[in-house]
């Protein structure tokens, strides 16, 4: 992926925020020559530094995806986590010429990745990660641990070393107030929120604001979440491509 350095993550804590609150990732590595890719629920086992290099993730897939065969010969892996994303028309430009473009958050992580020796403890911990923002939370009787443990044994679970990241937050931060105002008011709630988070402005008297309020959370369930006609204020040219 290539980063623009004005849309790099200024704080490394958006990135981390952003793989904590989309946690089902694109898992991306390399049989034969050819790029395998699985969607997975991933998480961050040990957070590392400041930011994720040398950092640890945990996640699992089904054992008979073939995907999982080749990393001892080809450990190399690249993992997506994809946040809050958008198209941008002109229309919220007030504006001309404008020309439409896309808002929207990404990291990549490169590592090493090998089979992790106990799939039950990742699977446990990501459903663990997953009850806990919820109410009520799921928590298994006996019987279904019983059930949980048999259903185990077709997963593999895995582990990332993180040897690399880079990090794409392109929400509009090189537009005016007034503009960007009008492009946070048309995005969607999760992508309006996560420009509050990362760019925090002061709202102008009077400015509709939105379906989205600056101190609301994504949370995991918006890591996937189409968030319809968000729009960006930003100025066109080439390096407005994703």
């Amino acid at each position: 992926m290539h980063v623009f350095p004005r849309y790099a993550p200024a704080d490394p804590a958006h990135a981390a925020r952003l793989v904590r609150e989309n946690p089902f990732a694109l898992v991306v590595t390399v049989a034969g020559g050819v790029p395998v890719a699985t969607h997975a629920p991933v998480l961050v086992e040990d957070p590392g530094g400041s930011g994720f290099e040398g950092a640890t993730l945990v996640g699992h897939l089904a054992r008979v995806n073939p995907q999982w065969r080749t990393w001892e010969s080809s450990p190399d892996v690249l993992v997506v986590f994809s946040g809050p994303h958008g198209y941008v028309s002109p229309t919220s430009y007030e504006a001309d010429p404008a020309v439409p473009t896309w808002n929207y958050a990404a990291v990549h992580l490169t590592g090493r990745i090998e089979v992790h020796p106990d799939p039950l403890e990742v699977v446990e911990r990501t459903v663990e990660a997953m009850e806990s923002s919820r109410t009520p939370r799921w928590r298994p009787s006996a019987v279904s641990r019983e059930v949980f443990a048999e259903i185990v044994s077709g997963v593999v679970a895995f582990r990332v070393r993180v040897t690399g990241e880079r990090g794409m937050f392109k929400l509009s931060q090189d537009a005016d107030d007034g503009r960007r105002a009008r492009v946070r008011r048309d995005a969607g709630p999760a992508l309006a929120a996560l420009m509050d988070q990362v760019d925090p402005r002061p709202t102008s008297a009077g400015q509709e604001t939105g379906p989205a309020s600056a101190g609301q959370a994504t949370g995991p369930a918006s890591a996937g979440q189409a968030t319809g006609p968000a729009e960006a204020g930003q100025a066109a040219g080439p390096e407005v491509a994703s």
